[in-house]
C-alpha cells in the first residue's frame, strides 16, 4: 500500500503535450493549487486546451462543485506556450505526447534540462518501459513512469513506475504530486504494459477472440455488463479508438520477449479487419462496432454478422462471463510472478479503478482467493483446453493450490 503520510511541497509543474491526456493532467493540477506551464509545439493546439479545461471548469461550476473564484484561480494557474524555456524551474515534468518512442525520446532531452535541482521527470507512457525511456535523460534516477487514465478529471487512479534506476526520492516525489491532485496511486514495477494496459487489454482482447469464434455481439455485451463491467469490449474499444488499441498492443508487443506473434490471435485479425479493410476505427471516426447516428442512441453495426457469422454451436453464458474475469485473473496472477506488481492491495484497486473490474468481487486478487486458488486452477485448466493456452494456469498458481496459500 501507499504511505499516505506528509505531503511534500511542489509548486511548478511542467505538462508537454495539449492533447486528451495533456489538457487533463494540467487542469488536475491547477486546480489543485499548483502553477502549471502546458507546452506543445502549436499555439493553436493549446489554446484548443486551455478551452477544454475552461469547459470542463464551466461544468462543475454549473453543478456547484467549484465557486467562481476556483474556476478563476484554476484558470491563472495555467500558462500556454509554444517555448520549451517556460519549464525553467519544474519540480515535476511529466511528459504526456503520442505513445513514440523516438517522439518521447525527442522530447525527454529537450525538456528535462529544465527541471529543478531535485526535480523528477515523468512519463504519461502506457506500454514503453520506463528503463528504456530514462535513457534520454541524463539523471536516470530522477526519471519514473505517471501512467493516469482517460478522461483524467474522471478517472481516480494513477500508475506509478519504477525504472529500474528510479530512485526513492523520485518516487516520494510522483507520490506527492499524484496526492496533491487527488489521485490513488498504485506503485509498480517496470515492464512492457506494465500492470493495467497489460491486464485491461485482456478484457477486449477476450471480446474480440469471441466475436471471431462466433459468439453473438449482443451476447458479448450484455453478459460482460452482466459479470458486473461498467462497459461491454466492444463498446469500450470503440471509445478509445480500434487503431488506438492495435498500437498498444503492437507497443507490448515490440518490448515483450515472449509475445513472438504479430497477427495470428483472432483479436489481431478482428482488428485488422475493422480498421485496415472496413475502415471502422470506432466513435471518434462514426463508424467501429457500434454506428452512431447523430442525435440517437447508438447500436450494434447490423453488418457485423456478415463478417463474423454467428456460430450454430452454443457458448455457456457462465463460459462467456468466466473468460472475461479469468482472463484477466490469471494476467494479473503473471504480472505477480514476474514481480510486475507486488502488492495485494494495489492490484485489487488498480482492477476496480483502472478498468472496472466488478467492485462487488472486492479487486481482482480478491475475487481469485473467494473463487478458491485450487478450484481456481482446475477451472483455468478446463477454460485451456476450450478456449486456448492463455487461461493455462501459472506455476505460482499450482504451488499456491498445493499449499494452501491465499494472495495476500
Amino acid at each position: 500500500m501507499v504511505d499516505k503520510g506528509t505531503i511534500r511541497s511542489l509548486e511548478k509543474v511542467g505538462v508537454v503535450g495539449a492533447g486528451l491526456m495533456g489538457h487533463g493532467i494540467t487542469h488536475a493540477a491547477a486546480t489543485s493549487g499548483l502553477e502549471v506551464v502546458m507546452i506543445d509545439t502549436s499555439m493553436e493546439k493549446l489554446e484548443y486546451a486551455l478551452e477544454r479545461i475552461k469547459t470542463i471548469l464551466h461544468n462543475d461550476l454549473k453543478k456547484e462543485n467549484i465557486s467562481n473564484e476556483k474556476f478563476q484561480s484554476s484558470i491563472n494557474r495555467i500558462i500556454i506556450s509554444d517555448d520549451y524555456n517556460m519549464l525553467d524551474g519544474c519540480d515535476i515534468i511529466i511528459e504526456a505526447v503520442y505513445e513514440d518512442k523516438d517522439l518521447k525520446d525527442s522530447v525527454i532531452s529537450n525538456t528535462s534540462k529544465f527541471l529543478s535541482k531535485d526535480g523528477v521527470f515523468a512519463s504519461n507512457t502506457s506500454t514503453i518501459p520506463i528503463s528504456i525511456l530514462s535513457k534520454a535523460i541524463t539523471t536516470e534516477e530522477r526519471f519514473i513512469g505517471i501512467h493516469f487514465f482517460s478522461p483524467v478529471n474522471k478517472m481516480k487512479l494513477v500508475e506509478l513506475i519504477k525504472g529500474d534506476k528510479t530512485s526513492n526520492d523520485s518516487l516520494s516525489t510522483a507520490l506527492d504530486f499524484v496526492k496533491l491532485i487527488g489521485k490513488q496511486p498504485i506503485v509498480v514495477n517496470d515492464g512492457p504494459g506494465f500492470f493495467t494496459t497489460r491486464v485491461f487489454q485482456c478484457y477486449t482482447n477476450e471480446g474480440m477472440a469471441m466475436l471471431y469464434e462466433g459468439v453473438d455481439p449482443f451476447a458479448i455485451e450484455k453478459l460482460a455488463k452482466k459479470a458486473g463491467y461498467p462497459v461491454g469490449p466492444l463498446a469500450i474499444l470503440d471509445e478509445i479508438s480500434i487503431n488506438l488499441a492495435s498500437h498498444i498492443s503492437g507497443q507490448i508487443r515490440k518490448y515483450s520477449d515472449k509475445t513472438k506473434s504479430s497477427s495470428d490471435e483472432p483479436w489481431d485479425k478482428v482488428i485488422d479487419l475493422m480498421v485496415s479493410k472496413l475502415k471502422r476505427t470506432g466513435r471518434s471516426n462514426g463508424a467501429g462496432f457500434y454506428e452512431y447516428p447523430v442525435n440517437e442512441k447508438k447500436y450494434l453495426w447490423e453488418e457485423l454478422k456478415n463478417y463474423f457469422s454467428i456460430s450454430n454451436i452454443p457458448i455457456l453464458e457462465i463460459d462467456i462471463i468466466d473468460r472475461f474475469y479469468f482472463s484477466q485473473a490469471l494476467e494479473t496472477i503473471r504480472c505477480f510472478e514476474e514481480e510486475i506488481i507486488c502488492s495485494f492491495e494495489d492490484a485489487n484497486t488498480g482492477s476496480i479503478l483502472g478498468w472496472g473490474f466488478p467492485k462487488n468481487t472486492g479487486g481482482i486478487l480478491s475475487f481469485v482467493n473467494e473463487y478458491g486458488i485450487k478450484r481456481f486452477v482446475e477451472r483455468s485448466n478446463k477454460l485451456a483446453e476450450q478456449y486456448g493456452k492463455r487461461f493455462k494456469a501459472p506455476k505460482l498458481l499450482k504451488q499456491m493450490a498445493a499449499s494452501g496459500e491465499k494472495f495476500k
